[in-house]
């Protein structure tokens, strides 16, 4: 009858990469989440509208002056080298109250009392209430400029609740990779059980523990890299399948930080491949005969 001989390095790994590629994908899917939700702060805070009132009965040449004078200040957003000022004029404000409200107050005011606006987009650096006090009052030093309008408090509520969100999300993935290490470093000692015995056979016979760890790392390294490749295939089918569904994520794709993400994935299942196995295996080469059985 045949006997099955055991090779050294070699035992059972399904459940090891099932258990690290599910742990991999997560973590990824965390750090997906942290890239498209800086990307979607990013957003808001481009978007968030500064009003700069002008002067009633101001002409159309001050007007345009003011628009060079504003453009000029380096807060101002640019994209594409075009600075985010939109002019709106005090009948398009009515229309626009009109239809917000349902009330026509020129009916019974029998003029127009809005004055003529620039709505200015800022730069993401000056998304913070201190900075935007001194953006209006710069702003309402300019000459033709009557009141600058934002919404106070607003945005320190949302930067707070911006803060609170990374703080979660990060604490949430350093007790999952915690939960993981301990995982797998349980799963792989236990996959490494049915070779006890060939370890301390091969220490027996003068085999140095370098010599009889380098295959078993080389097996963790491999799975960690297996690993890492399918959840990073899994995220991606994930992440088209999410665009494909919902085509406004798209605005918020950073290819830059994705290939980072999806490189770090695939580095850290090697990385937690090795030591996981590093720390099982000498954990069997210090044992005694009596505590191998």
């Amino acid at each position: 009858m045949a006997r099955n001989n055991k090779k050294v390095g070699a035992y059972p790994s399904g459940i090891i990469l099932f258990s690290l590629t599910l742990a991999l994908f997560l973590i990824g899917f965390c750090g997906l989440l942290a890239i498209q939700s800086k990307r979607l702060v990013t957003y808001i805070r481009e978007n968030y509208e500064v009003r700069a009132f002008l002067d009633k009965g101001i002409k159309l040449k001050k007007i345009n002056a003011l628009y060079k004078t504003i453009a000029d200040r380096p807060y101002i957003l640019k994209a594409n080298g075009t600075p985010q000022i939109n002019l709106v004029t005090k009948e398009e404000a009515a229309k626009e109250f009109i239809a917000e409200t349902k009330e026509d107050f020129s009916k019974f005011l029998g003029e127009n009392p809005l004055h003529d606006s620039y709505r200015i987009k800022l730069n993401e650096a000056y998304f913070e209430e201190a900075k935007l006090q001194e953006v209006k009052q710069d702003l309402e030093q300019i000459d033709g400029v009557f009141e600058v309008v934002y919404q106070e408090n607003l945005v320190d509520k949302i930067n707070q609740n911006i803060t609170q969100i990374y703080i979660v999300m990060s604490a949430f993935a350093l007790i999952l990779l915690v939960i993981i290490v301990v995982l797998m470093n349980n799963t792989i000692r236990l996959a490494l059980h049915s070779q006890r015995m060939l370890i301390r056979s091969m220490q027996l016979v003068g085999a140095t523990n370098a010599f009889i760890t380098r295959p078993f790392l080389g097996r963790g390294m491999w799975q960690g890299f297996l690993a890492g490749v399918v959840a990073v295939l899994l995220l991606l089918v994930g992440w088209e399948v999410a665009k494909h569904n919902m085509p406004e994520l798209a605005a918020f794709q950073s290819i830059e930080k994705m290939i980072i993400l999806l490189a770090g994935i695939i580095g850290l299942g090697v990385l937690i491949g090795f030591l996981s196995t590093f720390q099982a295996v000498n954990r069997y080469l210090g044992l005694t005969l009596d505590e191998l059985y």
